[in-house]
């Protein structure tokens, strides 16, 4: 193995790490696993500053045989980093979690390479101290991009009512019932409040939602005394409300309408919904492993690359969300009575078990009925999209 000395591998190692899309990913991977509010910002917004971090360090490293202040470097990025996570609402101390997290893996990937290059230690020993001067810059002006933002964001008390949102909702400590009323979110005459999650959140939120609510997420979150009215979100949303409750139990709530709305968009519905149109559709979801094998018990035979079978599905899905009406259910996909009658025997053909007839293993029709349904919306669900990737 061929000894190299000086700086130049060391800056080499650099710069191919900034433009190595996988170590990219590793370090982007590591600082959203020990931060987890930084997981809730897209991959892209945390790689960006990965990338420029790394690539302000390479000057640094060719400089490695003269001495220099470190702070004399150009740490931009830095700054800008922790202006970024400012403006986003994350917690300085998450921010500064994740640096840690990121820069730590660093270190490792570099001390490997540069062993794998030949470099010598005592100059890995060199190298490694270098690495933590640099690290403890970088956190500095992570922390005084973050300081200067905060300084120069006015507090306005829609900002207040976001960060209170953000604590209430996401992360932190619930704030008190004192904090909530004096940002203007007071409970109803029982001491109560009705959340809500919204998709999409266009910038154009009308102002009488704004006032109580902030996007999380890319939804728009909010909390009122009472359930919102339909007129004062925006057009074409889908709307999500919770029941009246508690502050205890609002985190809870919220996550349950954030998943309740993530599940009606994808099934096309718009409009405001209480949180418990969705309880069904909930607690199934919440069980993939036990929806995966009763689609496959009900639905064996049925084929994912066979786009007739999932025209089937569908038409059954139909059937049972139209109270099994072949006339509801026919209006409802646009085609003749007869045509679902048709689907449905052919269905029946396949599966060897039926939609219309009584249940012949002693369930009730109710339990029969919901079995096929969470089967059906299991299997167009993960089975269709997965031939369609394929």
């Amino acid at each position: 193995m061929t000894v190299l000395q000086g700086p130049e591998p060391v800056t080499e190692i650099l710069r191919s790490m900034a433009a190595d899309t996988d170590v990219c990913g590793e370090l982007v991977r590591a600082a959203r696993t020990r931060s987890p509010e930084l997981s809730r910002l897209t991959e892209a917004q945390t790689r960006s500053h990965v990338v420029a971090v790394i690539g302000a360090a390479a000057p640094w490293f060719a400089a490695l045989d003269r001495a220099g202040a470190v702070d004399e470097q150009d740490f931009g990025a830095a700054l800008l980093l922790g202006a970024d996570r400012a403006a986003q609402g994350v917690p300085m101390t998450a921010v500064l979690r994740g640096v840690q997290a990121a820069t730590t893996r660093v270190v490792e990937l570099i001390v490997d390479r540069c062993r794998s290059a030949g470099v010598p230690d005592s100059l890995l020993l060199t190298v490694v101290l270098r690495l933590k001067e640099y690290g403890d810059a970088v956190e500095r002006h992570v922390v005084h991009g973050y300081r200067a933002a905060e300084q120069q964001a006015p507090r306005r008390p829609d900002r207040l009512r976001g960060e209170l949102l953000r604590r209430l909702f996401l992360d932190g400590d619930l704030p008190s019932a004192r904090e909530l009323a004096a940002a203007g979110l007071p409970p109803n005459a029982d001491g109560l409040h009705h959340c809500f999650a919204a998709l999409p959140a266009p910038p154009g939120t009308p102002s009488a939602a704004r006032a109580n609510a902030t996007v999380l997420d890319g939804r728009l979150a909010g909390l009122r005394a009472h359930p919102p009215d339909p007129a004062d979100l925006p057009a074409g949303a889908l709307v999500v409300v919770s029941p009246a409750a508690p502050p205890a139990e609002l985190r809870a709530l919220y996550r349950l309408c954030a998943h309740a709305v993530d599940l009606g968009r994808g099934r096309g519905l718009r409009g405001r919904y209480g949180l418990l149109d969705f309880a069904a559709e909930l607690a199934l979801d919440r069980q993939p492993l036990l929806g995966a094998h009763l689609s496959r018990s009900l639905l064996p035979a049925l084929d994912p690359a066979d786009d007739f079978h999932r025209q089937l599905a569908l038409t059954a899905l139909a059937f049972l969300d139209n109270g099994r009406r072949l006339d509801q259910t026919a209006s409802a996909l646009f085609t003749h009575p007869n045509t679902v009658r048709y689907r449905l025997g052919r269905l029946q053909d396949i599966t060897g078990g039926s939609l219309t007839d009584p249940s012949q293993d002693g369930r009730s029709r109710l339990l029969s009925t919901l079995h096929w349904w969470w089967a059906l919306t299991d299997w167009l669900r993960d089975e269709g999209p997965r031939a369609h990737r394929g």
